[in-house]
């Protein structure tokens, strides 16, 4: 039988649960929400970016999803990683292209982002573009959304 103190830490991690994963809709509309010019330029011209994802995270309950500031501030650090860690793969000469979910959406936004490598870079590796006809589908229209290969 257990002692007292060794169920403390199991009831302390119960009333820490983590938050249910992000559905496929919640993840689009957090893209949405994240997309909008007026919380672009917000997180482009501030330091301190709390309020914004107070904003985002009301974007997010006008669409029907509690998510709070903090949750939303994580799923678009991983997002952006995601997105970074792809363009990084397919920026390297003679690497298989690439994707990630989403890729399209996180394109239109952090496409043209000072703190991803510029398209120009992925092109010049590829001469005069015949490897992306040859087999190489272009990784923007690449597995969108829902393609899972064997998890």
């Amino acid at each position: 039988m257990q002692s007292s103190s060794a169920q403390v830490p199991m009831m302390e991690s119960q009333n820490r649960k983590r938050a249910p994963a992000w559905t496929e809709r919640e993840v689009q509309d957090l893209i949405a929400v994240w997309g909008e010019e007026s919380v672009l330029s917000e997180l482009r011209s501030s330091f301190r970016n709390a309020k914004t994802f107070v904003k985002i995270s009301q974007g997010m309950k006008d669409r029907g999803h509690n998510r709070d500031p903090k949750q939303c501030r994580v799923k678009l650090k991983e997002l952006r990683q995601a997105y970074q860690k792809t363009r990084e793969a397919n920026g390297r000469s003679g690497s298989e292209p690439q994707t990630c979910r989403f890729y399209d959406e996180l394109h239109a936004i952090l496409g043209s982002s000072a703190t991803t490598t510029p398209a120009v870079l992925f092109d010049s590796f590829n001469g005069d573009g015949g490897n992306t006809e040859a087999g190489a589908p272009d990784r923007c229209g690449q597995e969108h959304l829902g393609h899972d290969d064997d998890g």
